[in-house]
C-alpha cells in the first residue's frame, strides 16, 4: 500500500520479482525514491531487502519487473547506472593496514581521478575523520571504519548511494555517528537509500520508509502517514524515567569525534558514577 504520491524519483522499482528455485524471495516489489531523500527498505533478517539492492546496483538479474535509477534502466543500460550508483554493504570495505587518508587516495587513483591527495582530504574533514587521517584504520573505532567505507563510497560523487544495513554490529554512539553522516549525506543533495531491520534508525532517518515483508511491499509513505494507520494509543501520564541510552551517554559523556578513550576519560566515568552515588 502507498500513502501518498512521490515527487521526481531518482529511482523506481515496479513489480520486481526473484526467485532461487523454489524460493520465491521477491513478489511484486514496487516503490519510488525521491532525489535527494533518504528512503529506507526496512524488514527483518531474510525480507529480500538485500536482494533488492543488489538488483538495484545491477549485481543480480531480476526474475521479472523492472528497475530505473537515476534515469537509466538497469537490465538496458547496466554501465549507466554503476557511473550513477555507490554501494556499501553491511561490513566496511576499508584495507586495515593503510592509513584512512590512504584508503581514500587508492580509490581516488583507481577512479582515476585528479589531484586523489586533496580529494582525500576533502574527504577526512567531511566526515569528521582529519584527527585519524593519518593512522592505520586497524585502530580505529567501529563507528570511525563506517564512516570511513562510506567516505570512500562518496568519491567521485555519485548522486545515489546504497547503504546495505549500515549500523550491523556497530554499537549504540557508533551508531549514532553513521546516522549523522547518512543525515549529511541528504542534506548535500544525495540520494539515499538504506536497507536495516533497525526500526528506530528508519524511523530517525527515512524521510520516507518502504515496509518489506515476505517479498512484498506492504506498506508505503513518510513516518507521520505509517502512525496514521493506527488508531491513537491511550496515553496515562506517570513520570518519564530515563532510557538506557540516556544512562549510556550520561556515563560514557560527549566523546570528541576520534571516539578514543584512555585513561582521562576512564577517570572522568569513575567521577561521574560517584556524584550519582552520592
Amino acid at each position: 500500500m502507498t500513502v501518498s504520491a512521490i515527487p521526481e524519483s531518482a529511482i523506481r522499482v515496479r513489480d520486481l520479482e526473484k526467485s532461487y528455485k523454489d524460493l520465491h524471495v521477491l513478489r511484486g516489489v514496487g516503490f519510488d525514491v525521491a532525489r535527494g531523500s533518504i528512503f529506507a527498505l526496512l524488514g527483518s533478517n531474510g525480507s529480500g531487502k538485500t536482494t533488492v539492492v543488489k538488483i538495484m546496483s545491477t549485481l543480480l538479474k531480476a526474475d521479472a519487473g523492472s528497475v530505473n535509477v537515476h534515469g537509466h534502466d538497469v537490465a538496458t543500460h547496466p554501465a549507466k547506472v554503476r557511473e550513477a550508483i555507490s554501494l556499501t554493504g553491511q561490513f566496511a570495505a576499508v584495507d586495515e593496514m593503510l592509513s584512512g587518508q590512504e584508503n581514500l587516495v587508492l580509490i581516488a587513483r583507481l577512479r582515476h581521478l585528479k589531484n586523489p591527495g586533496k580529494i582525500a582530504d576533502n574527504m577526512l574533514r567531511r566526515f569528521s575523520l582529519v584527527d585519524v587521517g593519518v593512522r592505520k584504520v586497524s585502530t580505529y573505532s567501529g563507528g570511525m571504519r563506517r564512516r570511513l567505507d562510506i567516505a570512500m563510497s562518496l568519491i567521485g560523487n555519485p548522486p545515489i548511494i546504497f547503504l546495505d544495513e549500515p549500523t550491523t554490529g556497530l554499537d549504540p554512539q557508533a551508531r549514532i555517528e553513521v546516522w549523522q553522516a547518512v543525515k549529511k549525506l541528504a542534506d548535500q543533495g544525495t540520494t539515499v537509500l538504506l536497507t536495516t531491520q533497525y526500526l528506530e534508525e528508519a524511523e530517525q532517518l527515512a524521510d520516507r520508509i518502504a515496509i518489506l515483508h515476505r517479498g512484498r511491499i506492504i506498506v508505503d509513505g513518510t513516518l507521520t502517514e505509517l502512525k496514521q494507520l493506527l488508531p491513537p494509543a491511550k496515553v496515562q501520564y506517570v513520570e518519564k524515567q530515563p532510557t538506557l541510552e540516556d544512562v549510556f551517554f550520561a556515563i560514557v559523556g560527549a566523546d570528541d569525534e576520534n571516539g578514543d578513550s584512555g585513561e582521562d576519560s576512564d577517570a572522568e566515568t569513575t567521577e561521574t558514577l560517584a556524584r550519582t552515588s552520592d
